[in-house]
């Protein structure tokens, strides 16, 4: 029993170690600049800005566990292209940034705290956005959050730890899925005191209905650590105006790369519409074309309520 339990552990304290690395520098054609600011967390928090236009809005891109922000670079290009002044970090403990432990949201909930207050000191005119992905949505909701955005893009978020533990383990004992499930107490209790965070600290599902913005909430609908079920019962929760996207064929993986045409229509749109005040004629890396004639088809196709990709 002994080594069963060392077996279900092991991987949970594995993504609790910390996920530091080098970031290689981002495309020339994004212009960014690399800038660093302190976190509540204890860490001093690496990061790329993208400076935007006058009125384009902005977003802050908070990436999942385990990466760092060159996972959205896609997500920033596209933005960038769209007028939006973004800013992408690298939370505590991931990529360029120090720190002891990943800790699934909790500290990293300081980290975006401290980025959306130096992207309104970078931006202080225009509307700011979050996109979230798996634990960057859970630090927009968590600690002191949620964190003060005009709009909220929230992708494969777990509604609790507790929720999210069970299903990875599940998932890495395949058939013995059952018996997995079984040790989430145990594997909770073993990595919350390692990383110093009670199960009570990681409730998104708990905090979702205090955002002030609209949400556009994204889940795949063959998500294995995050079932469709769990984003539908955290979708529930949150106050209107709300729109769900559940992604055919998605997994927990990185949907705007798995639906990138899709995605950039949908989230453009909707960030667009919640974000930006004065129309763009030229785009930053596009050269001259006519911005409002993208703007006004992508308003005509508001999300829905609910839709899911064909």
């Amino acid at each position: 029993m002994l080594s069963t339990t060392a077996v279900a552990v092991a991987p949970g304290c594995m993504l609790a170690s910390p996920a530091r690395s080098s970031v290689a520098p981002p495309p020339a054609r994004l212009a960014a600049e690399n800038v660093v600011f302190p976190s509540e967390s204890g860490s001093r928090i690496h990061a790329w800005l993208v400076r935007g236009r006058p009125g384009g809005g902005a977003v802050l891109l908070l990436h999942g566990v385990g990466a760092n922000r060159s996972s959205m670079l896609g997500r920033a290009q596209f933005l960038h292209d769209d007028g939006f002044t973004v800013l992408a970090p690298d939370f505590q403990a991931h990529g360029e940034s120090p720190g002891e432990h990943v800790t699934f949201g909790a500290r990293e909930s300081l980290d975006a705290a401290a980025a959306l207050r130096f992207l309104r000191n970078v931006a202080p005119a225009e509307s700011i956005g979050v996109i979230g992905v798996s634990m960057g949505g859970a630090a927009t909701l968590l600690g002191p959050g949620p964190i003060p955005a005009d709009a909220f893009v929230l992708e494969s978020v777990y509604p609790t730890i507790r929720q999210a533990v069970s299903d990875r383990l599940a998932t890495w004992f395949g058939p013995l899925g059952a018996i997995g499930r079984w040790f989430t107490p145990a594997v909770i209790n073993i990595v919350g005191n390692e990383i110093g965070v009670s199960e009570s600290e990681l409730q998104p599902i708990s905090r979702i209905g205090k955002i002030h913005g609209p949400l556009l909430l994204i889940a795949g609908t063959e998500d294995p650590y995050t079932p469709l079920a769990e984003a539908e019962s955290l979708y529930a929760r949150a106050p209107a105006p709300k729109s769900f996207w559940a992604v055919k064929g998605a997994g927990h993986e990185d949907i705007h790369a798995f639906e990138r045409q899709e995605y950039e229509k949908r989230v453009g749109n909707f960030l667009m519409r919640h974000l930006q005040t004065v129309p763009a004629i030229t785009g930053a890396n596009n050269g001259p074309q006519v911005r409002d004639s993208i703007r006004t088809t992508r308003s005509a196709a508001q999300p829905s309520d609910r839709y899911v990709t064909p």
